[in-house]
């Protein structure tokens, strides 16, 4: 419980501006991780210059962390949120499991830059999400998808 605090804590300028962090939060994602750029094939032709400002791109990064501040205030009670986002990210997105831990390091950078997420944050982050990926992985088991 108190990982999820320690997050929530400095949640506010995340949630204030999830377009502007969704957009840093993906575009980073892809520059340091280019593979990962493929797993979203409606911005495969977008080159890595033009992202900062594609709405596309900030939109889905605006759902990915709103999606993240309702499993943060969800406190580990989150199976009804997760269970139809992890069908859907292995029977149709098809996301590897190591793509989650990834965005979780990039979102953990993102925050200690523009949220004030300290080191000590940073690591709950990991935590939760370490709670929240193990989560997804069952579903995964569960649907024969080895992600």
């Amino acid at each position: 419980m108190a990982d999820y605090e320690l997050v929530l804590k400095h949640w506010g300028p995340v949630e204030a501006d999830y377009s502007a962090h969704g957009n840093l939060v993906l575009t980073r994602l892809f520059t340091e991780h280019p593979d990962t750029q493929k797993l979203f094939p409606k911005f495969g032709g977008i080159a890595l210059g033009d992202m900062p400002g594609n709405a596309a791109i900030s939109a889905h990064g605006a759902t990915v962390l709103k999606k993240l501040g309702e499993l943060l205030k969800a406190k580990g009670n989150h199976a009804s949120i997760l269970k139809p986002l992890s069908t859907s990210h292995a029977t149709k997105h098809k996301i590897p499991l190591n793509n989650f831990k990834l965005i979780t390091e990039v979102i953990a950078n993102v925050m200690a830059e523009k949220a004030g997420l300290d080191a000590a944050g940073q690591q709950a982050l990991r935590n939760v999400m370490t709670t929240v990926i193990a989560d997804i992985d069952v579903t995964y088991k569960e649907l024969n998808f080895s992600g």
